[in-house]
């Protein structure tokens, strides 16, 4: 099945696969009714051996630790569940594909109560990868820093990735009333923590600064590699706090994530970042990760 040229997916729920557009899951599903679910997005590179997906096990592993966080069991093994995502790769064909891998507490009475849910659910949606032009990693994009007020000593455990976006939805749609491409969210202390799909990082007198994992941000796969290679570089890499006026006065700016990979920044809230034009830092870190997920 050519998913990409039918400009369609492939699903599979528990392990049964179909296509996008026949996908159903019961409407009193909590992921649906609460977001009460966990997920990770993994990027599939095309190769000549089939659809490569980049860091799959970290992604699973990662799954597990959310799904850990706010305890739903995982129904499968880690193993178990790498095979049958990569059997619904198998499935879509050839090609740089969007995935992303759900489990839901799953089903049962209206209620919050967690003890109503029947068992967990599984789903793989394997799409046709986002359209991020290439013009924006050449000349950068923009960034609107918008206050969310969340707090890290929340209900939600800090670090799991789970269905519960409303906040990130809410801020992403403020920064595009403001023009711009991403959101760059404070939490209740001003601070900065990280974009709504992304982690964030600047460079200042030549050395990295990204907020620390204590801020209740996601521990971005991608912004792990990009630590990596920046440090195998010789740079020095910082782990601290980050505020409005260290960005808007950084030499660099750039986010990281999965889709996006090493995006650079070059205005914020209106204001030019350094020359206005990708620095070398994230340029060099840019070609060095598209050397790793490549190789």
């Amino acid at each position: 099945m050519d998913v990409r040229n039918e400009g369609r997916g492939v699903v599979a729920i528990d392990g049964r696969i179909s296509g996008l557009a026949e996908a159903t899951i019961p409407v009193l599903d909590r992921g649906f009714l609460y977001g009460d679910s966990v997920y990770e997005v993994v990027r599939v590179y095309s190769s000549n051996g089939g659809g490569y997906p980049f860091a799959l096990a970290e992604h699973l592993e990662r799954l597990a630790r959310s799904a850990q966080l706010i305890e739903i069991s995982l129904p499968l093994s880690l193993a178990a569940l790498e095979v049958e995502v990569r059997a619904v790769i198998e499935a879509a064909g050839n090609g740089e594909w969007y995935i992303r891998v759900i489990v839901t507490r799953g089903a049962g009475p209206i209620g919050l109560d967690p003890a109503l849910a029947d068992a967990p659910r599984r789903v793989v949606i394997v799409a046709p990868l986002p359209d991020l032009p290439e013009r924006l990693r050449r000349e950068g994009v923009s960034v609107a820093m918008v206050p969310t007020g969340r707090n890290v000593a929340g209900p939600t455990p800090a670090g799991a990735k789970t269905g519960n976006y409303l906040t990130n939805v809410m801020a992403l749609r403020a920064a595009k009333l403001r023009n711009a491409f991403e959101a760059v969210m404070l939490d209740g202390e001003g601070r900065v923590t990280e974009g709504t799909t992304s982690n964030v990082f600047i460079c200042t007198g030549g050395a990295l600064r990204t907020p620390p994992l204590a801020t209740g941000i996601l521990d971005g796969i991608t912004r792990r590699k990009v630590i990596d290679l920046a440090t195998r570089d010789g740079i020095r890499v910082l782990e601290e706090h980050v505020f409005p006026a260290d960005v808007v006065a950084a030499d660099e700016v750039f986010l990281t994530s999965t889709l996006k990979e090493v995006l650079p920044v070059t205005t914020v809230d209106g204001s030019i970042v350094g020359s206005g034009r990708p620095g070398p830092m994230a340029t060099s870190l840019q070609a060095r990760y598209m050397a790793l997920v490549k190789g």
